[in-house]
Order: C-alpha cells, then sequence, then structure tokens
C-alpha cells in the first residue's frame, strides 16, 4: 500500500462502508437519501484521485490499469443511480408503494453493496474477491424484495438460490486455482495474490487451471446472467425498485465478469492451458440469439432491458472469447457504453412506469403526447442500447463485427443477425410505447434528467471521438488479457 495518509484506495472503500453505518441510523427519508447522494459523490471523487497516483500494490489490495476503469465508472454510475433513486423512491412513497419501515434500511444497503463491488474491484486476492462479490449479490438480493409483495419475494429467492449455486461454483474454482498456486508459491495469501499469481502461473499444473476456468465461468457466469444460467436476472429487475435494475444491470454484471478476465489472464500466460476463447464465444453467441429472440415476448418493459442485458453480456463474452487487441477493445468499450447506457434507460423507464403507473407495454402508448421529454428521453437512449449511431455502442460493436470478419467470417453471420434481431425488437417494442393512442394515467412528470443527460453525453460523446489517451489506456488492457 501507499504511505500517502489518506490515499484514495482507502478512500473509495472506506466512505461507503462507513456511510452505511452512518445511514443505517438515519429514519428520516430525505435526510437519508440527500446523504446517499453525498456519500456517492465523495466516493466518486475519491476514484478520480486513482487517476493522479496509483497506491502501491498490497497483499489484499491493487490498482492497475485493468480495474482502474472499472472504479471509476463504478462509483460515477453509483453516483448518478443515487440522484435519480432521491427522486424515484420518494414518489414510491407518496404513492404508497413503498413505506419508511420497508426503506429502513434501503440507503445503508446502498452504500454496503457500493462497498461489496468496489471491494471486489480492488481485490489482490481471489478468495476476497469471492467475499466481496458475494456481500454485493446478498445486499442486492435483500433490495430485490424490498416491495415485499409475493412477486418481488419470489424474484428475490429466485435470485439467492441461483446466486448461491453460482457462487459455490466460483467458490470451487477459486480453491482448484490455490490448489494450483500452493506447490509452486506455498501456502498462505502469496498463493491467492493477483500480482503473485500472474508472474508465477506459467509454472501452474495447467489441468487444474483448466478445470478451474470451467467453474468460475460457470460460477461468475451466473452472475453475468449468461445463458443459461440468466433465469433469475428477468425476475430481479423487474420486481426489485428501478435504481437497483440500474445498478445490477450496469454495475454488478461488470464486476462478475470483471472476475472472469481476471482469471481468463491467468489462462492465458500459462502456455499449456487450453484456450477459453472457444468457450465464451459460444456462451456469448448463445447469449445474444437467445435474448434477441426473447425481447420479442416481453410485455413487461423492466423485464424487456433486462433481455437487453443478457444480449450485451453475451456480445461482450463474445469479444473477450475472440480475443485479441482488437476484439479486446471492443470489448472493454462495450462494457462502458453498456454500464452508462443501460442505466440512463432504467432512469427513464422508472419514470415513465410511475407516469404511467405501470410497467406493462401494452398500457403505455402515447407517451410522446402524454409525456414529450421522457418520449425523446426514451427514444434517444433506446437509439443507444441499439448500437445506432452517432454512440459509443455503434463503435463497440461495429469493431467486434470487424474482427470477427477479419478472424472468424462463418461467426460474423450469427453475431450479425443476433444484433438485427434485437435492434428491429427493440425498435418496434419502443415504437408501441412513444406512438399510437394514448394509454395509461397522465400523472404530472416530476422525472430528474440529470443523471440521463451526464450518461447519455459520454456516450455520444464516444461514438464521435475517443480521447487519445482513453484509446492508449484501453489498448493496454487489451494487450493484457491476451
Amino acid at each position: 500500500m501507499s504511505t500517502m495518509p489518506f490515499d484514495a484506495i482507502r478512500l473509495v472503500l472506506l466512505i461507503p462502508l462507513v456511510s452505511a453505518g452512518v445511514l443505517a441510523l438515519v429514519t428520516n427519508y430525505r435526510w437519508s437519501s440527500r446523504l446517499n447522494v453525498v456519500a456517492s459523490l465523495v466516493t466518486f471523487l475519491a476514484s478520480l484521485l486513482l487517476l493522479v497516483h496509483r497506491p502501491a500494490s498490497g497483499p489484499l489490495v491493487q490498482i492497475d490499469d485493468l480495474n482502474i476503469v472499472f472504479v471509476v465508472l463504478n462509483t460515477f454510475v453509483a453516483f448518478t443511480t443515487s440522484i435519480f433513486s432521491a427522486s424515484y423512491i420518494e414518489h414510491e412513497l407518496e404513492t404508497g408503494r413503498l413505506t419508511p419501515v420497508y426503506l429502513r434500511f434501503y440507503h445503508a444497503m446502498f452504500q454496503f453493496m457500493m462497498f461489496g463491488m468496489n471491494l471486489a474491484l480492488v481485490a489482490n486476492n481471489i478468495g476476497l474477491m469471492w467475499v466481496a462479490i458475494e456481500l454485493a449479490t446478498l445486499t442486492t438480493i435483500l433490495m430485490v424484495g424490498i416491495y415485499r409483495t409475493p412477486e418481488a419475494l419470489e424474484a428475490a429467492w429466485k435470485y439467492f438460490i441461483l446466486g448461491s449455486v453460482g457462487i459455490a461454483l466460483a467458490l470451487f474454482g477459486t480453491i482448484l486455482v490455490y490448489m494450483a498456486a500452493r506447490p509452486v508459491i506455498g501456502g498462505g495469501l502469496p498463493a491467492m495474490a493477483w500480482t503473485i499469481l500472474i508472474r508465477r502461473v506459467a509454472e501452474f499444473d495447467p489441468s487444474l487451471l483448466n478445470v478451474a476456468f470451467i467453474f468460475l465461468l460457470l460460477g461468475y457466469g451466473t452472475k453475468v446472467g449468461l445463458v443459461p444460467l440468466h433465469a433469475w436476472l428477468p425476475d430481479a429487475h423487474a420486481e426489485g425498485p428501478t435504481p437497483i435494475s440500474a445498478v445490477l444491470s450496469g454495475l454488478l454484471l461488470n464486476v462478475a465478469l470483471y472476475a472472469v478476465l481476471r482469471f481468463k489472464m491467468l489462462l492465458a500466460a500459462n502456455p499449456h492451458t487450453f484456450a477459453p476463447g472457444p468457450l465464451m464465444i459460444t456462451t456469448g453467441l448463445v447469449s445474444l440469439i437467445f435474448a434477441a429472440f426473447m425481447l420479442y415476448r416481453r410485455r413487461d418493459i423492466k423485464r424487456l432491458f433486462a433481455y437487453s442485458s443478457i444480449e450485451h453480456m453475451g456480445i461482450i463474452a463474445f469479444a473477450f472469447g475472440m480475443g485479441g487487441p482488437l476484439a479486446n477493445f471492443a470489448g472493454l468499450l462495450h462494457m462502458t457504453m453498456h454500464s452508462l447506457t443501460k442505466s440512463a434507460i432504467f432512469f427513464t423507464v422508472g419514470h415513465v412506469a410511475q407516469v404511467k403507473g405501470t410497467q406493462r407495454i401494452a398500457d403505455m402508448g402515447g407517451l410522446s403526447v402524454t409525456h414529450p421529454a421522457l418520449a425523446w428521453a426514451l427514444v434517444i437512449s433506446v437509439a443507444a442500447i441499439a448500437g445506432l449511431p452517432p454512440s459509443g455502442i455503434f463503435l463497440s460493436e461495429f469493431l467486434v463485427v470487424s474482427s470477427t470478419f477479419a478472424r472468424a467470417p462463418l461467426l460474423a453471420i450469427p453475431l450479425v443477425v443476433g444484433l438485427l434481431l434485437a435492434i428491429g425488437a427493440l425498435l418496434v417494442k419502443v415504437g408501441g410505447i412513444v406512438f399510437g393512442e394514448p394509454r395509461g394515467n397522465t400523472a404530472p412528470d416530476k422525472a430528474s434528467f440529470v443523471p440521463f443527460v451526464a450518461h447519455l453525453a459520454i456516450v455520444i460523446a464516444a461514438g464521435v471521438w475517443l480521447p487519445g489517451p482513453v484509446v492508449t489506456w484501453f489498448h493496454n488492457i487489451a494487450q493484457l488479457l491476451g
């Protein structure tokens, strides 16, 4: 660790942890929502310090080119989501869908969830990362069931069961990696530290690493929402509060995939292990095509965008499975752009569902007549997530397709078909919501557009121009991923 008395890595971890303890004692919603925003903002500002000064790696935590991207992204989306959450949850209180009793620990859990995800990203220990992801998962499970309806409790229970199976598989894979490292490095913390593992992994037993990666991909792939391990995700999005949907799609899926990438780096550094690419390509393509078809049958708007998340995580898994500098660069860019765009969509969808009084797509028609500002926000955000230019997702998908055509033209066919199917489904569904006869309630629009504008401004700007330092940074990470 750095000798700085208040180095940024400690702040990124301690601010949400301490804030969670403080917020657990605050019973007034207005005060707790404001404190939640302030805590999230300070954590984000602390993460920006990591761009200026990187603390040295220690036995438990580290900052490197790969995780600093996700730490900054994680804390930024948490900050903007906290702003959206303040107005969204206040409306839920006013309408009686939530009560102060149910919300007693909402903001405390929000900060504790952020602590878990931040810890998973900066952990220099494969066991500590596993624990951190489990902490974040358990916290989101509690928040998914916060409405206490039978449907919400069922969704939380399904998430718990499938998440537990996934995390058990990931634990077994983590143990196998430790067993492979122990004969070479010795027992204890050194055999679990990423910085040491990556230097010595070429000496590990490749058969143990091969089996470990399969369990790790299955385990953490459950958290990513890859098919066929995705069943918890649509229910969790549909029944939980929308701010948690934004965090799940925008952040937690990324954290789980980040864990897979770390272990993929270990396999890439051992010349005798199998290539994980074909396994990730297959899983990614299946997820993409399955989700694209399922989009056409969704009747609930939050379930619609839950399957959109599965589709995009499939694209990302496919890109990293292809490997190489260009595909890895595209995968990193797509992870970043998807996080910003999908959370912006849920910001919009949350307010649309509130003013219409329903999540049923069939009952949301005529949004352009009843709420034109929300209609435009929905159209712009869906155009961005569908990969229409100019958007960062268009650029990242173009790079994925280009890389695939150059290296494996036959694989480009199902990839492009899946992308076109998904675009068609989203445009059809959104067209029905924005246009047509006005349906549903016409409650006044109290939406806060600041988080939405902040996200989409970055996404659209990235589709037009990427700063040189960002390109160099992502290129360096792409080289590391192999």
